[in-house]
């Protein structure tokens, strides 16, 4: 697991807001979408790896993913959210 003190410094690429641990609802939602193999990156790439966790913006707009308590955060890795 991501250590929270980390989470707490942490902001997205895109537009610095802040970020929090995804709910596992959602990261499971996502893990389907990649085993059905619909979901795609900012980059429009097909996700392939499944997520381990995901950190969230605040407003809910976008996920980052985290694999091996390693979080990605690039922009082109973010995954959009339909709001």
């Amino acid at each position: 697991m991501i250590d929270p003190k980390l989470i707490g410094m942490l902001q997205c690429p895109i537009d610095s807001i802040e970020l929090r641990l995804a709910e596992p609802s959602l990261i499971a939602e996502l893990n389907t979408a990649i085993e059905n193999g619909t979901l795609r990156d900012a980059s429009d790439q097909k996700v392939t790896q499944q997520l381990d966790e995901g950190l969230v913006t605040v407003d809910g707009r976008r996920v980052y993913p985290v694999r091996g308590d390693i979080p990605t955060l690039t922009a082109d890795q973010a995954i959009e959210l339909p709001r």
